[in-house]
C-alpha cells in the first residue's frame, strides 16, 4: 500500500521523500570534496614531515596514551551514533536523544584531548609557526577537530528537532546525513592516528 502511494506522481509523501532524496545525494557530493581536502591535507603532511627545522619531531611531542584514548572516544562515538540510528528506525524518540547525548559527551572529550594536546604544544614553544612539520601537523588535525566541533553543535540542532517536531520524515533524514558525516570523520582520524601519531612515535 505504501509503495502505491509513494509511486503517484504529485503525491505530498512522494515529493518529499524524492526531496530528501536528492538531499542525501547532495551530501554524498560534499563528502567527496571533503575527502578530497583531507587528502591534500594528508598528502602536504607527508611533504612536510620531515622539516622540522631544528625542532621537535613527533617523537617529542606526541603522546601514544592521548592518541589512544582519542581514538576510542571516537570510534565509540560511532557505535553509539549507530544505536541512534538504529532507535530512529524503530521509533523510538528517548533512545535516540539518549544514544545522541552520549555521542555528543564522547565527541566532547575527544574535542577537549586535542585542545589540551595543542595548548600544551604551543606552550613549549612548537607551535604552527615553528616548522613546517609543525605547520602541517595543526592545519591536518585542526580541521578533523573542527569538523567534529560542527558536527557536535549538529547534534545539539538534531536533539532539540527531535524533541519538538519528533521522528518525522526531514528530522530522520538529517539524522541520516549527520551520521554520514560523523562516521566519515571516524574515518579520516584513523587515518591521521595511523600515518601522524603512530609514525611518529616509531
Amino acid at each position: 500500500m505504501n509503495a502505491n502511494v509513494t509511486a503517484v506522481p504529485g503525491h505530498p509523501h512522494s515529493e518529499a521523500a524524492e526531496i530528501h532524496a536528492q538531499r542525501e545525494l547532495g551530501f554524498w557530493l560534499y563528502l567527496m570534496g571533503d575527502a578530497i581536502i583531507f587528502a591534500l591535507l594528508f598528502m602536504t603532511y607527508g611533504i612536510m614531515v620531515g622539516n622540522t627545522a631544528g625542532g621537535p619531531a613527533g617523537r617529542q611531542l606526541f603522546s601514544l596514551n592521548n592518541a589512544a584514548l582519542e581514538t576510542a572516544l571516537l570510534l565509540i562515538s560511532s557505535t553509539t551514533f549507530g544505536f541512534a540510528s538504529l532507535s530512529s528506525r524503530a521509533g523510538n524518540r528517548s533512545a535516540v536523544m539518549g544514544w545522541l547525548a552520549i555521542t555528543f559527551l564522547l565527541g566532547a572529550g575527544f574535542v577537549f584531548l586535542e585542545i589540551r594536546e595543542f595548548l600544551g604544544m604551543i606552550r613549549i614553544g612548537a607551535g604552527p609557526d615553528r616548522s613546517g612539520f609543525l605547520s602541517a601537523f595543526f592545519t591536518l588535525v585542526g580541521t578533523h577537530g573542527t569538523h567534529v566541533s560542527v558536527g557536535l553543535i549538529w547534534i545539539l540542532i538534531l536533539c532539540a528537532q527531535v524533541a519538538i517536531k519528533g521522528l518525522s520524515l526531514p528530522v530522520t533524514s538529517r539524522l541520516f546525513r549527520l551520521g554520514l558525516f560523523w562516521h566519515f570523520l571516524d574515518i579520516a582520524w584513523v587515518g591521521i592516528f595511523s600515518v601522524v601519531y603512530l609514525p611518529g612515535l616509531l
